[in-house]
């Protein structure tokens, strides 16, 4: 009975960041759980490849090609998903992320540019799909946060600060909008998604990122879509304001980004 609870038969889901990695794990298991999802991201051809992966679950899968650092586009998946399948249940904001770089060379705009993409863009779409998951059951709003929203490490200002305040408006925003719909995050760490390949890539830099891990191994986007399915379905019904880390046990960056030490003033 309690693997009935993961069920979301008969649910809508809204997945950002849709096309690759973690949105695209997070859909599939949606999927595979009995949702029909709507799938949003920059590249059409990659979301209809993950569009057939839903589809072979034997779901139903809605494409909607979008740059959603463009808060109208992202504001206007709430509705999209309610004109092709007639409800909206669960939002996974997964869209976001940003490049390292050392404090002397992140500007205002970097940091401003890091929150828009990170916060604001998941800020447009929940505020829009709200009236749309209040007029069914009730829903759930899932956010794709980071370790490196709670531990320190050189390179990560922006991107760090921009993922604390989305676990911070995560637990706000749940303080707001209980008892109807819940508010979780995902505070992820090191996946092996595309923005990883650098390390994947090179064996000496997996082997060291895989010694620094206490589970000894870099994270899978399916460990992330299990902790989604998780908070979007039944089972998390009792779970609202949480940050689920989901990092392979690391208290700090596990790999050395190998940036300049800030030099002395002459």
């Amino acid at each position: 009975m309690v693997l009935e609870r993961f069920r979301l038969d008969g649910r809508v889901a809204v997945v950002t960041g849709a096309g690759r990695g973690i949105g695209a794990a997070s859909a599939v298991a949606l999927a595979e759980a009995g949702a029909d999802v709507v799938l949003s991201a920059r590249t059409e051809e990659q979301l209809k490849e993950v569009a057939a992966q839903v589809e072979a679950h034997g779901r139903q899968a809605h494409i909607v090609p979008a740059d959603l650092s463009d808060l109208d586009q992202a504001a206007g998946l709430g509705q999209a998903a309610v004109d092709a399948f007639g409800r909206l249940d669960v939002v996974v904001n997964n869209v976001g992320g940003w490049m390292p770089k050392e404090f002397v060379r992140t500007n205002v705009a970097s940091m401003e540019d890091a929150f828009h993409f990170n916060v604001s863009t998941a800020h447009a779409l929940t505020r829009a799909a709200l009236p749309h998951l209040l007029a069914g059951d009730g829903g759930s709003v899932v956010n794709i946060s980071s370790v490196m929203g709670r531990v320190t490490g050189r390179g990560y200002l922006a991107y760090g600060t921009a993922k604390a305040a989305l676990a911070q408006w995560t637990r706000l925003a749940a303080r707001d909008l209980a008892p109807r719909v819940r508010v979780n995050a995902v505070a992820v760490g090191s996946v092996a998604t595309s923005a990883l390949d650098i390390v994947t890539g090179d064996e000496g830099l997996t082997a060291a990122m895989e010694a620094n891990t206490p589970l000894r191994r870099i994270g899978d986007p399916d460990d992330i879509a299990a902790a989604v399915l998780y908070l979007a379905s039944p089972a998390g019904s009792y779970v609202t304001g949480k940050v689920i880390e989901v990092d392979g046990g690391i208290d700090a960056p596990n790999l050395d980004m190998g940036l300049p030490d800030l030099e002395e003033p002459q």
